[in-house]
């Protein structure tokens, strides 16, 4: 089996009774890429039942506040609101593939969750989903749409009730289950090769993207921004540009109440390495090796580590990662609302609110991709809890 590793990031570090079932999960994988029939019908899907492709559009108001031309890669578009989609009817298509009759999952903010509940649905699977009960209260809203898709929504009461903790529970059931079950991943971490197959799967956001930017402007974009906690949205749209060294890459984390606080989930801040859910990667860590807790007014950024692809892009400089604060985001969140009439999600609006800082190194000139993952109806309480504190809008 090809142990594939980021440089130093990466690799499988799970218990030897896992090992079988990534061998498993491996040699199907590399088997149905490389099947035109399994792409037809991917592709199939994502046309007529995600609504793909997704629109990129000019956002011309944010464009004349900030100076480069401004465009956004409506994520929020899709079916189910989010780019999870993308990923969850892959990885469900492959179990199916592998003769798997169960799916399971975790979600954080609630948008894998509902991803992959709606994929079983369409497929015919059993699906449970694990989700921190803070998660749960945050995201009351995705946890009624995920039952009402018939999943089973799986209480985790744990660490800090939250991602993390949903990741782990979800992997010692899949551990004990494996022979019919499949662990859809909802982000680009854990063990070889999870990380992958997430961006061979959200991948089609990047290709996208570079294909439209070049019709609409006959170039490419002189930067492209998405935001960054495990970093499933943000490798699927750097992969349409890796390979372009005059597009710069930014990926912005969520620096919470401020880094210098300790109440953050910047797993890039401090840049030490760990293992955590079966991969080696940037993770929060005490001077002991203890993984710390992560915080974010998001429920989708406030996990304690990054994929190991983004450790590596940041360890050889070919991303530039930064961080910005809950309220930073939540400006950007209801400035995108008032300017362009756009709700989007808590998560998206880290990258948007890396703008302001991007936009004072660029000219008028420049092209500027923003990946806008997900919408924010589900972050509705969030937002109003925010508005309320601030004394109103």
């Amino acid at each position: 089996m090809k142990n594939k590793m980021y440089g130093e990031f990466g690799g499988q570090y799970v218990a030897e009774s896992l090992m079988p079932t990534l061998i498993e999960l491996d040699k199907a994988y590399h088997e149905i890429i490389k099947d035109p029939k399994f792409w037809e019908e991917f592709d199939y899907y994502m046309k007529d039942y995600v609504g793909r492709e997704t629109p990129l559009y000019f956002a011309e108001k944010l464009s004349a506040k900030y100076g480069p031309r401004i465009y956004l890669k409506r994520e929020d578009l899709n079916h189910t609101g989010a780019h999870k989609i993308n990923n969850a009817i892959g990885q469900i298509m492959l179990a199916r593939r592998m003769g798997k009759t169960k799916v399971i999952a975790e979600t954080g903010a609630g948008q894998h969750g509902v991803a992959t509940a709606t994929a079983a649905a369409l497929f015919g699977m059993k699906c449970r989903v694990f989700m921190g009960a803070e998660d749960m209260r945050r995201q009351a809203l995705n946890v009624m749409r995920m039952r009402m898709l018939g999943t089973e929504v799986v209480e985790v009461r744990s660490g800090t009730d939250t991602l993390k903790d949903a990741c782990n529970e979800a992997i010692r059931t899949w551990a004990k289950d494996a022979e019919d079950t499949f662990y859809v991943l909802g982000s680009a971490v854990g063990p070889a090769p999870y990380p992958e197959i997430v961006k061979r799967f959200q991948r089609v956001i990047g290709d996208e993207a570079r294909k439209q930017i070049l019709e609409k402007e006959n170039r490419l974009p002189s930067a492209v921004v998405a935001c960054v906690g495990g970093g499933s949205n943000s490798i699927g749209i750097y992969a349409g540009f890796l390979d372009d060294a005059e597009v710069k890459l930014y990926g912005v984390e969520a620096a919470g109440k401020g880094i210098s606080t300790g109440e953050h989930a910047s797993a890039m801040s401090a840049k030490t390495i760990g293992i955590l859910h079966g991969m080696r990667s940037y993770l929060l860590q005490d001077a002991d090796g203890n993984v710390k807790t992560a915080y974010s007014i998001s429920a989708g950024l406030d996990y304690p580590g990054v994929g190991p692809e983004h450790a590596y892009l940041c360890q050889t400089g070919r991303v530039t990662y930064d961080a910005v604060t809950d309220s930073e985001a939540m400006e950007a969140l209801l400035e995108l609302c008032k300017l362009e009439g756009i709700i989007p999600a808590i998560e998206s609006s880290h990258a948007l609110a890396y703008l302001p800082k991007l936009c004072k190194t660029l000219t008028k000139d420049d092209v500027v991709i923003v990946n806008l993952s997900g919408r924010g109806d589900k972050d509705v309480n969030t937002i109003a809890g925010y508005i309320n504190e601030k004394g109103g809008l």
